[in-house]
């Protein structure tokens, strides 16, 4: 219990106060008790948030992605040889202003991206890894190989990288997409 003393002349306005702001306090609680959080869950589950550098923030579910050009990458993890289609890893970027292509030069060479997963693995990649005018096998954002959906292991989104040895920076179950300057 904590104790405030307020002087007699002051005290009613003071207690109108405090009853006005518990008052205010009980509401808020009312409404956050009204939020089902399993749907706050279930959206940042189903979707991936895209940051860019300037702090913009764009969500993208399975439609969103499905708006974007696709494209089919024959890739290789564990021995195992898979069929992705999905949309370039560059691409889903652009929604946040990343430059690419020819605009991808001096200052914009100092950006990476950082690809976070739900179980908090995290993975970086200089931007001009992700660009189709530096490199062939670019990486892309899947929700399913080999004409199916992801696992649940796996998805709903997970990164497919072609063309690396070894596939540690294929995130799997992606939640967030980061733009970072390196100082």
């Amino acid at each position: 219990m904590v104790r405030v003393r307020v002087p007699r002349a002051h005290a009613s306005s003071a207690v109108r106060l405090l009853a006005a702001a518990l008052l205010a306090l009980t509401r808020v609680i009312a409404l956050a008790d009204a939020i089902p959080t399993d749907a706050v869950a279930v959206s940042a589950a189903t979707s991936i948030a895209v940051a860019g550098e300037d702090g913009k923030i764009v969500r993208f579910d399975r439609a969103a992605l499905a708006r974007l050009p696709q494209h089919s990458v024959h890739a290789e993890a564990h021995g195992k040889s898979v069929e992705c289609a999905g949309v370039n890893l560059i691409d889903v970027l652009g929604a946040v202003g990343v430059a690419s292509g020819e605009a991808l030069r001096g200052k914009n060479l100092a950006l990476y991206v950082r690809i976070s997963a739900a179980d908090g693995y995290r993975a970086v990649f200089a931007l001009a890894e992700l660009d189709p005018g530096f490199r062939n096998d670019v990486p892309i954002v899947t929700a399913s190989c080999d004409g199916k959906a992801l696992e649940a292991k796996d998805g709903p989104f997970r990164l497919v990288v072609p063309g690396e040895k070894r596939p540690a920076r294929w995130v799997r179950q992606v939640t967030a997409i980061d733009l970072l300057r390196a100082p």
